[in-house]
């Protein structure tokens, strides 16, 4: 990013942040999971839009890291509640980093439809293991302990704890879309093999995003399952979610920086604002605007922009 555009950035952040103090509580919530939705996409975006590695099977980071979370800030619930807070999340990113590290080699010799539907199966395996294995609590469901400070609304809280981590997630992704690393991810994308004979360690690339994905994923999920103050296997470990992360990408530009955020943005508040009334409508909803945006913008909002924008000069000239 240009200075100009950081600093677009840092105006835009500053007033998400001050809008708690005129947006009534459900425009807060609504803002949290745009804010939070953003980020899984743009965290998922490093695997999938960077490497090209669409994943369908994300939503297994967001329940291992909220469950791993859990489990732990249960025994230990006598510690201060920031301290438990950050205990919480150490944990959830160590055990995304453990079970990625652990399914990368295998998993990332598959590509394109099989690697997608291989990490679909992941997210139902780790399902059926929490639902299943009495000390993991799935069936039965796990409280969270509460760590909002008094003096803040939950509501409030979450809403800026969300938008100070998607800020962190937004710039980690910037930070390894500009270096070599980054270069050798859209290579991957472009061309996995023609890459590996120019030089590029595609398979060591693969894995580092891979786990860095899953991390950031999984440290969303426990910031999710606090938010909540409950979870169960189900109301984590969601294919809609899966759905909607690929929906980001596609909505807001496939590769882009910014694209997972606009998309989010923009499915969040057709989906809770617009049809908020109509809850069974939602998944039609997603399918129509993706079918919408493949026919008339297969570039993304960011896509159709540029070309507009494109057009716009050559007219002009």
């Amino acid at each position: 990013m240009k200075r100009d555009q950081v600093l677009a950035v840092l105006a835009c952040a500053a007033l998400m942040a001050a809008a708690p103090i005129l947006l009534p509580p459900f425009y807060i919530r609504v803002g949290q999971l745009m804010l939070y939705s953003a980020a899984l996409g743009v965290a998922w975006s490093i695997l999938g839009g960077f490497a090209g590695y669409a994943s369908f099977g994300h939503a297994a980071f967001i329940g291992v890291g909220a469950f791993a979370a859990g489990l732990v800030e249960d025994r230990f619930s006598t510690l201060p509640p920031p301290l438990l807070l950050g205990f919480g999340l150490a944990v959830g990113g160590v055990a995304c980093a453990a079970l990625s590290a652990a399914i990368a080699y295998p998993i990332l010799r598959l590509r394109g439809t099989f690697f997608a539907i291989a990490m679909l199966g992941v997210s139902h395996v780790c399902a059926e293991l929490n639902n299943n294995l009495d000390f993991l609590q799935g069936s039965l469901g796990l409280n969270f302990p509460v760590v909002t400070p008094e003096s803040i609304a939950p509501e409030t809280f979450y809403y800026e704890l969300c938008l100070f981590t998607g800020c962190a997630v937004l710039a980690v992704a910037w930070q390894i879309r500009r270096s070599r690393f980054g270069a050798g991810l859209l290579s991957i994308r472009e061309d996995e093999d023609t890459a590996r004979m120019l030089g590029v360690p595609t398979e060591r690339y693969k894995r580092i995003a891979f786990v860095v994905s899953a991390v950031l994923t999984g440290l969303l999920g426990v910031i999710y399952a606090h938010s909540l103050g409950y979870i169960t296997t189900d109301s984590v470990y969601r294919d809609d979610t899966n759905l909607n992360l690929i929906v980001f990408s596609l909505l807001g530009g496939m590769g882009t920086l910014f694209g997972p955020v606009i998309g989010a943005f923009l499915l969040v508040f057709v989906t809770q604002v617009v049809l908020g009334r109509l809850l069974d409508f939602h998944l039609f909803a997603t399918g129509l605007l993706l079918v919408i945006l493949v026919l008339a913008a297969p570039g993304g909002v960011l896509g159709f922009a540029r070309t507009f924008s494109f057009r716009r000069r050559a007219n002009a000239e």
